[in-house]
């Protein structure tokens, strides 16, 4: 029930938040304190993607020597992967931290090795920038192996998606904290969410086979994650189909991360203000939940 989920976020994920957040400390000097989320937001999005692909690395290694001079090659490497995503660079982090001395290289070439969908989450983060900063200020290395150890684990068996972008919203406000600005304009709590999920279906039909949900202005997606959560504990059979829109570009980019990890359609996840630039015009949802008031 929605209580004991309001609990089991607790305290394991506000520690894992708050150990990811102490990278911060090998950034003072070379980044100011507001500066520190853009180091921190897309390696932890890069550490997510590494750990769920962990399991099947070497299945698409294999797959990819198979199938690399064919001209679509796409469905191969996702089925090889178990995601809509996939890595066919050789390394990982653990091999990324063998080799110190070229570790700006070695970094780079496991990035290039993303897929398309994956590589558009990065760019989001602009962060090709911010690893040319890390290699100037000699914390690349520092910073991949902070996530490399044992408790940087980000892996879907030990963190559910759900949690993972509980974990991503904790760093989001921090990072809007830094800045001076509200959290409140990022964050929803888990307890409000589950409040709105009920209250949505209280009255819902759930002997039908599929159901759509929007958010026109979702953040990280948790509120899309947290309704797609509840039908599905109400009818596991229910095909739900989320769509949303969000105008930040570190949301966003987490946002699309993380519906790539749940094995939704990532496409569904659209950039622009919904104000301005609808990005589904003529579409109709049978649910919408949002707290547009904070974002937009």
């Amino acid at each position: 029930m929605p209580n004991d989920k309001i609990t089991a976020v607790g305290a394991n994920i506000a520690e894992k938040a708050a150990m990811i957040w102490n990278v911060a400390d090998m950034l003072r000097g070379p980044f100011k304190p507001h500066e520190y989320g853009l180091v921190i937001l897309p390696m932890t999005v890069v550490k997510r993607f590494h750990d769920c692909l962990l399991p099947t690395h070497q299945a698409v290694l294999d797959t990819y020597e198979k199938v690399k001079k064919l001209q679509v090659i796409d469905g191969f490497l996702q089925k090889a992967s178990g995601y809509q995503f996939y890595n066919t660079s050789r390394f990982t982090f653990e091999t990324l931290l063998a080799d110190p001395d070229n570790i700006e290289s070695n970094f780079r070439d496991y990035l290039s090795g993303f897929s398309a969908n994956a590589q558009d989450v990065l760019a989001k983060f602009d962060f090709d920038n911010i690893i040319k900063r890390m290699v100037e200020s000699n914390t690349l290395y520092l910073v991949i192996k902070e996530f490399g150890s044992e408790k940087g684990y980000l892996g879907p068996d030990k963190i559910s998606a759900v949690d993972c972008g509980y974990i991503f919203e904790d760093l989001v406000r921090r990072f809007s904290e830094s800045f001076g600005e509200e959290a409140g304009a990022h964050f929803t709590s888990r307890d409000i969410i589950y409040l709105m999920t009920d209250l949505l279906l209280s009255e819902a039909d759930l002997d039908t086979s599929s159901m759509t949900v929007y958010d026109m202005a979702m953040g990280t997606s948790q509120m899309l994650s947290c309704m797609e959560e509840r039908i599905h504990e109400l009818n596991s059979d229910i095909e739900v189909t989320c769509f949303g829109q969000e105008f930040n570009p570190s949301t966003f980019a987490i946002a699309k991360a993380d519906m790539m990890i749940r094995g939704g359609d990532p496409n569904n996840m659209r950039f622009g203000d919904t104000l301005s630039e609808d990005q589904f015009p003529g579409f109709t949802f049978q649910y919408i939940i949002s707290n547009p008031a904070l974002r937009h």
